[in-house]
């Protein structure tokens, strides 16, 4: 999609459509589902729980970071990782009024 028209959206189309976009992978569901348990780690820490190459790992947490789900801190030589929680519980609060809406039945030929 041209970026001309991504910008007719709203904003919290567009928010949701990044965050969506941005967990498509399962990877990246299980780099969150690991930063939500451990709280902070550093790269190497998420390649050893996860069957990936540590370049792959990075590229994971990059598009994580670029979505604004994960904050990466510089400590040193290392990066250390962990949630935004900021912007963790909006995208949530977004998430649950997409989807409690409610959809009446369709007919069957649908």
């Amino acid at each position: 999609m041209a970026i001309t028209k991504f910008n007719e959206f709203k904003t919290k189309e567009k928010m949701i459509a990044q965050i969506c976009k941005a967990l498509a992978h399962p990877a990246r569901v299980a780099i969150v589902n690991f930063l939500i348990k451990e709280k902070e780690c550093i790269c190497r820490e998420v390649v050893k729980e996860l069957p990936l190459s540590q370049s792959t790992v990075s590229q994971h947490l990059k598009e994580l970071k670029n979505a604004g789900l994960i904050k990466g801190e510089i400590d040193g030589p290392r990066v250390c990782y962990c949630i935004d929680s900021e912007k963790w519980t909006e995208v949530k609060k977004h998430m649950h009024l997409f989807f409690s809406q409610e959809v009446e039945e369709t007919r069957k030929t649908c």
